[in-house]
């Protein structure tokens, strides 16, 4: 088997950045809608373009459940095959989570990199990290991804297979791996509590500020508000993850001061391994006294969006928190759905019922920005303003306030 299109023989980390050419594959499962399996296909799509990779073309197959060795049956992973041999891909990209026994079988059969969900997340969050939290948060979730899929993924002894006069070696090295991995992760866990130790210091000597933690989807535009809203230049890109380092800046308000945080975003089917090793990272909500819930209104699954953080923030136990969400991108939203001709006054209607529509739903105060043109950016300091200063005042009930 050549080792050139293996998983895991990169040099470097993260997927190349030479366009390589994917192609994706997803099941429509009993129960399932084809709507929401092309939802999540977009947005593997856009996931596989910010690790590097073009999409070529979309393989979904009906079926009641996944095919144990090969995740797609055998007639359309032919189909696959045929199109990868004729059309120069580079990889095949699955939307759900293989078995080692799974993903090594396809490496077989279609002789190209076999990359899944959480593979193509890893990759991106490998990419993006930059602090020492970061990275060692990125290489637990990787080690205890490939922990329980080591035996299919395992090739470097041929005598493993079995079979009379194979079974002893292969095994035993088998055993040698997972034992290096488990210490690997023990180590790793050992690290970042250290790590942490450091960060629940920094957090304690911040307690006698005011904390605003912004949250949301991923891409959502929280890094470009937070650059708005404190004057500061945080990374923030159209791409997905841009933001995986907890970034804080303190921020005065005339002359009230405050705390705002910039937190990694959410997605759907996250791994459940990176939410577990990102918690640390997230205790930044947590201990946050004000939440700025930041939504993409102008993308067509906004409140799917929506549900996910709302459902990550009951996981941290934070949704209670007293919370404003920004429906930001307000302008890409005028221009995505109302048409040229329809008057400035009926616009305004429309968005006016949309807004009570969507402060009855969730059930919190909403207003519509656009980070990038500043619009309503002042009135968001003025809300902001008001909750921080009963937040102080509740906090501090008898101290005189100077602001």
């Amino acid at each position: 088997m050549s080792d050139n299109w293996q998983v895991g023989k990169q040099k470097k980390k993260g997927v190349n950045k030479k366009k390589e050419r994917a192609i994706l594959v997803a099941l429509i499962l009993k129960n399932q809608k084809e709507e929401l399996v092309n939802e999540h296909l977009d947005e593997l799509e856009f996931l596989a373009l910010t690790a590097g990779a073009m999409t070529v073309k979309r393989f979904v197959q009906k079926l009641p459940h996944p095919n144990i060795k090969t995740f797609v049956g055998s007639g359309k992973q032919q189909e696959i095959k045929d199109y990868i041999d004729d059309n120069d891909i580079d990889m095949v990209i699955f939307d759900d989570d293989l078995t080692g026994k799974q993903t090594n079988n396809n490496e077989e059969f279609f002789e190209r990199k076999i990359i899944d969900r959480s593979t193509l997340i890893l990759d991106i969050f490998a990419s993006r990290a930059q602090t020492a939290q970061a990275k060692t948060q990125v290489e637990l979730a990787q080690m205890q991804y490939l922990l329980p899929r080591l035996r299919g993924l395992w090739t470097h002894l041929t005598r493993q297979r079995g079979g009379i006069g194979m079974r002893g070696p292969g095994e035993t090295e088998l055993e040698t791996d997972r034992r290096i991995i488990r210490d690997k992760i023990s180590l790793l866990k050992g690290r970042l509590d250290k790590i942490e130790l450091q960060a629940k210091t920094q957090r304690k000597n911040r307690g006698q500020f005011i904390r605003v933690a912004l949250v949301g989807y991923t891409n959502v535009g929280k890094s470009t508000l937070m650059n708005t809203l404190s004057k500061s230049d945080v990374f923030a890109e159209n791409k997905l993850f841009a933001t995986l380092d907890t970034t804080v800046r303190k921020v005065v308000f005339e002359t009230m001061p405050f705390l705002l945080s910039d937190t990694v975003g959410f997605i759907r089917k996250l791994p459940h391994h990176l939410i577990e090793s990102f918690k640390s990272t997230l205790d930044e909500v947590k201990e946050s006294d004000i939440l700025l819930h930041v939504v993409d209104i102008a993308h067509p699954q906004y409140e799917d969006q929506i549900k996910t953080v709302n459902k990550t923030l009951q996981d941290l136990e934070s949704f209670e928190k007293p919370t404003i969400m920004i429906f930001n991108k307000i302008d890409s939203y005028r221009e995505k759905y109302f048409d040229e001709y329809v008057d400035k006054e009926t616009k305004e209607a429309i968005l006016s019922e949309l807004k009570e529509n969507l402060e009855s739903t969730f059930q919190a105060k909403s207003l519509f920005v656009s980070a990038i043109k500043k619009e309503n950016i002042n009135t968001l300091r003025e809300d902001l303003k008001k909750m921080i200063v009963e937040a102080y005042e509740l906090r501090y009930p008898y101290q005189k306030k100077t602001w």
